[in-house]
């Protein structure tokens, strides 16, 4: 197949086209650079043996898209572009639902337009909220996010179930994820932001000296050591999981959702515990009050995905960390 990525050069994307291109499919990027950069492009290409078209630009440009569909005779578009980060969306809500919700409109607008029907979207465990107890399954309620950025999944949620429901032509996989760490085996490839927000970028950053401690929000959590626990999973195994996912909503009509996690909690602490043992380091920490919107407990019942799927993530806390920290070498170097 040919697959549209959008937001194709940032760091799950990024792993997702190697993916993609190692399995034989064509691949077309869509990405405004924002949180990334160019230079991803040619990692992509070495790693996964074949040049992805790039088009750098924005999902909510529809002169764009329509002029991507045009020229790529597009099969299936994989969604990842927009606005992540938690804090910053309880900041700034207006940008997110801006870029997430009208943004993702519009690409549903040019696939209609153009006959492309199938996407696997790229969903988020915050749509559980914070009423439903751990672990979070499929059948659950949503509806009751505790920040913008999880409302914007939920939203988009609802439109993509109502979408389906109106056209039976479409073919539309919900992939909720958890928490994303890790990086590709070669060192070529990793979590490079910007602008940190999530913890492994962060604890890399006190790791390489370029910040002088690590901030824990939240020690007063009712967890064994008083710190947020989430499902940490590999990146290689999420660009795995979304591989499957395109291969079975390739011929599936319908809306289904799916966890993509490894069913396992682990303690903020106990991540940490993990980086310091596989690299030998101790890292300075600094501990503050709770962060906006964070839930004390988030990790996923993976039954469903494994089942219908034939996926399950593989990799331990120390492979994820061991990948990241030889990722940060080869970007040392």
């Amino acid at each position: 197949m040919r697959i549209l990525v959008t937001g194709g050069a940032g760091y799950i994307g990024s792993h997702t086209c190697v993916a993609l291109l190692e399995a034989g499919h064509g691949v077309v990027i869509l990405d405004n650079l924002c949180n990334s950069d160019i230079s991803v492009m040619d990692k992509i290409a070495a790693l996964g043996g074949a040049e992805p078209v790039f088009y750098e630009g924005d999902m909510r440009d529809r002169a764009l898209l329509d002029r991507i569909f045009a020229e790529q005779e597009i099969d299936a578009v994989i969604h990842f572009a927009a606005l992540k980060a938690v804090a910053e969306s309880v900041a700034r809500p207006l940008e997110y639902y801006e870029t997430n919700v009208y943004g993702t409109l519009v690409l549903l607008e040019a696939m209609r337009a153009a006959g492309c029907k199938t996407l696997v979207f790229s969903s988020s465990a915050t749509v559980y909220g914070s009423e439903n107890t751990v672990p979070f399954k499929e059948e659950m309620p949503t509806g009751t996010a505790t920040n913008p950025y999880g409302s914007t999944k939920i939203m988009l949620e609802r439109i993509l179930s109502d979408l389906s429901g109106s056209d039976a032509n479409w073919k539309i996989c919900l992939l909720r994820y958890f928490n994303v760490v890790g990086a590709h085996p070669s060192g070529l490839l990793g979590d490079n932001p910007r602008v940190p927000q999530n913890i492994m970028p962060i604890i890399c950053r006190v790791a390489q000296g370029r910040q002088e401690a690590l901030l824990i929000t939240g020690t007063d959590y009712d967890t064994p050591d008083g710190t947020c626990i989430r499902d940490y999973i590999h990146v290689m195994d999420l660009a795995a999981g979304h591989l499957k996912a395109l291969e079975k909503t390739a011929n599936t009509p319908g809306c289904e959702a799916y966890n993509l996690g490894t069913g396992k909690g682990l303690s903020v602490l106990e991540l940490v515990g993990a980086f310091e043992k596989v690299t030998g380091l101790t890292l300075p920490k600094r501990y503050a009050p709770r962060r906006p919107g964070d839930v004390p407990a988030s990790f996923a019942d993976v039954t469903k995905a494994a089942r219908e799927l034939n996926w399950r993530a593989g990799r331990s806390p120390e492979d994820m960390c061991r990948d990241v920290w030889n990722f940060l070498r080869h970007t040392k170097n």
